[in-house]
């Protein structure tokens, strides 16, 4: 299966709740529909946050994987 490219990136390393919840749905309202987001928080709470807010926004959450301390969420607008 070939890596879906995300169309903008946010970097939530590092910062605790509630901010990766902030700047992930400041960046959804500011790409276009079908555009792709990809989000990378160690916020553990963002586990269940990111999902939530995604299916709160009406958006598609497309992949999230766990990479070096790290989760990455793919999200595309709807």
């Amino acid at each position: 299966m070939a890596e879906l490219a995300a169309d903008v990136k946010v970097d939530c390393k590092g910062l605790t709740c509630p901010m990766p919840v902030v700047k992930t749905k400041k960046a959804l309202s500011q790409i276009t529909s079908g555009q792709v987001l990809e989000v990378t928080a160690t916020d553990p709470g963002s586990k269940s946050d990111i999902p939530a807010l995604v299916r709160n926004m009406g958006s598609e959450l497309l992949e999230t994987r766990d990479e070096q301390g790290s989760v990455v969420f793919l999200i595309r607008k709807k």
